[in-house]
């Protein structure tokens, strides 16, 4: 019998997955090393690392120990059993309380032997704890969920018994005057209206909230995985209360209806919690359209990795961030994650020995260690402005929210061109209509040429749900049409399209980027030095090597992350 790495013989779990040949014993060794270096059980290492698949781990621990083995799947969070036990040891051991029958609970665990869990949660809760076996993937994400569940007291919320004082709602301060708290009080109906909105929409992981004011008829529409979706229909004559409700949280004039606002509101769900959303007002032909931003503080810190790019686009990526001077220009329609895609950036760039300064309009995601600036054009605080004082004050990377007018490119442009790293991004179709319009703003081809390293031209499309996505069967002709070739058909082309579940919306669960990674080449710079056109450099990027987004998004159908019917919303044939 071969040793473990403590020098003892292989027992239990580890054992019996060898001998279902689940496993070779020398990987199961190595296995225990790594998951011991890294002060993990046993059966997260092995599923993190897909070195066996996580439900016939639950089969073979259940089988060698004797213990119930339950689908998750087939369960409904029970909250009063979740709430039962801290939620620092549900977040340090990843068990999940399941059922809570007096003194009596059963706990989801995905390695029965992990007595030191068990002990803790017995102790702390002062009852019987019956482990029962569970898939360790499906374990993962349902403990997510019941932690977001009780750190946000959603998970049973209902209009009828909705508490006022469950909530804070704030403004930079995060205080409420006792004018506007009794105000609220004052239509308690209404405030719980839109609070249950707000919180829906957070718990759905919607981007944006759309209140809509028509002649006949009031609508809420939610903009989820990219899409708008009806969630709620009020009765007109709560339009005003709604939009007055709003303004009162986002701090605006509630007086003023002729002229648009910029407001924001903190919604702090708990003392460890809090959610940002950016307001904005317009006046319509029957009332004001309030639209409410969701700021996730989160999105720019999910690493360059889980992005989208391929290998090479990214290498590209890192390549122009890697270098101290130069322009890296992100384009892209609204909504298509420029924001993100920046941020990733400067989150790898944000160490001791770098000044970063960005000015934004307005700052989306606060993030430690980078000088943010909120410009304000009515006290002449514009881009053009904020980026000149920033070269006053010994920056090494400066990121501009948006270039739009000559003045602020011109200045971008000489702050890349002095020695330092200019991050920024405009509003074109593609890359290499960036370069162009560029042009078309009046700033001088040899500067352009000279001091922009990289364009990122990128999309957003849902990404399929893994859970129930299915295989489609398409005509050759009709994958030949949307801009697959011969070889990608001979090589076995899988194409999938959504089918919808109770774990995603209509087939589709999250976003993938699709994107269009330029470096502005000594090629590509001739061609702007004589005048040249989109088309021309398009030509020439494609010689280069360069991906345009339409192939980037049949390959992420290849892939099988997305469908057709998806990358044909979101990008045209080229």
């Amino acid at each position: 019998m071969a040793v473990s790495a403590t020098n003892a013989p292989l027992s239990g779990l580890s054992r019996r997955l060898v001998q279902d040949g689940l496993i070779a014993e020398d990987a199961v060794i190595h296995a225990i090393k790594g998951a011991e270096a890294q002060h993990m059980g046993l059966v997260p290492y092995l599923v993190d690392r897909n070195l066996v698949e996580a439900a016939k781990i639950a089969v073979a621990a259940s089988s060698e120990f004797g213990v119930p083995l339950l689908d998750l799947d087939a369960l409904d969070l029970d909250m009063e059993a979740v709430k039962s036990v801290d939620q620092r040891l549900l977040a340090k051991h990843r068990v999940l309380p399941l059922l809570l029958r007096g003194k009596r609970l059963f706990l989801g665990v995905s390695d029965p032997t992990a007595h030191a869990a068990i002990d803790e949660i017995k102790f702390q809760s002062g009852v019987r704890v019956d482990p029962i076996i569970v898939e360790q993937d499906k374990l993962d994400a349902m403990v997510g969920k019941a932690l977001e569940a009780v750190d946000t007291s959603m998970s049973n919320f209902d209009e009828d018994d909705f508490d006022l004082e469950s909530l804070q709602v704030g403004g930079d301060d995060d205080t409420v005057g006792d004018d506007v708290a009794r105000d609220d009080v004052e239509d308690a109906p209404v405030v719980r209206f839109v609070n249950k909105i707000m919180l829906d929409a957070i718990k759905r992981g919607a981007s944006d909230i759309h209140f809509e004011p028509y002649e006949k008829n009031y609508r809420v529409r939610t903009r989820l995985d990219g899409v708008l979706k009806q969630v709620a229909a009020p009765p007109l004559a709560l339009a005003g209360k709604v939009t007055a409700r709003l303004k009162v949280m986002s701090r605006l004039d509630i007086a003023e209806r002729r002229v648009p606002q910029d407001g924001r509101i903190k919604l702090r769900l708990s003392k460890n919690r809090a959610i940002d959303f950016r307001v904005n007002t317009c006046p319509t032909l029957f009332g004001e359209k309030v639209v409410l931003r969701i700021l996730d503080p989160t999105a720019a810190k999910l690493g360059i990795e889980v992005l989208g790019y391929e290998d090479f686009q990214r290498k590209l990526y890192l390549d122009a961030l890697a270098k101290p001077y130069g322009m890296i220009l992100v384009t892209g329609p609204t909504g298509s994650g420029k924001t993100v895609s920046l941020y990733t950036g400067i989150n790898i760039l944000n160490t001791e020995d770098r000044n970063i300064s960005t000015c934004e309009d307005p700052v989306e995601i606060n993030v430690p260690g980078i000088n943010q600036v909120n410009v304000n054009p009515k006290v002449g605080l514009t881009f053009a402005s904020a980026l000149k004082a920033f070269l006053r004050q010994d920056p090494d990377v400066i990121m501009v929210g948006e270039i739009r007018d000559l003045e602020t490119a011109e200045t971008a442009i000489k702050a890349a061109q002095t020695g330092h790293l200019v991050l920024s991004t405009l509003h074109t179709n593609d890359a290499p209509r960036t370069l162009t319009r560029m042009v078309d703003m009046g700033v001088k081809p040899y500067a352009i040429a000279t001091s922009v390293h990289l364009i990122i031209a990128q999309r957003l499309a849902r990404r399929l749900c893994e859970q129930c996505k299915e295989l489609r069967d398409i005509p050759d002709d009709a994958l030949l049409s949307e801009g697959f070739t011969k070889e990608d058909i001979r090589g076995g082309l899988r194409v999938f399209g959504p089918v919808g579940c109770k774990q995603c919306n209509d087939g589709y669960k999250g976003r993938v980027g699709i994107y269009q990674v330029m470096p502005v080449t000594e090629t590509i710079g001739r061609i702007i030095l004589e005048g040249g056109n989109a088309v021309q450099i398009a030509e020439q990027s494609e010689k280069d090597g360069v991906w345009s987004l339409r192939r980037s998004a049949l390959q992420k159908v290849k892939d099988g992350l997305t469908s057709l019917e998806e990358i044909n919303r979101v990008t045209i044939e080229s």
